[in-house]
């Protein structure tokens, strides 16, 4: 997980990512594939997209149903 400071600009940080990833579970459930597909171009690569994920798992903003799809948690 990459952190804001004095070499990690804020925009290069996990943290940068959640909300584009949040905007798209706010409106539909989405496989993880689908919503690497529509957030890449804003998440960048595939470690920074698992990063900010992992992130938004563990402070319980998504979760994962029992099908496998990603949900925004309100």
């Amino acid at each position: 997980m990459k952190l804001p400071s004095k070499v990690t600009p804020f925009s290069k940080s996990t943290i940068a990512h959640f909300p584009a990833i949040l905007e798209l579970l706010e409106t539909e459930e989405l496989a993880p594939s689908e919503l690497y597909k529509k957030a890449k171009t804003k998440c960048g690569d595939m470690s920074g997209f698992l990063d900010a994920l992992d992130c938004l798992y563990a402070l319980g903003k998504i979760e994962i149903t029992p099908e496998g799809m990603l949900r925004y948690v309100d």
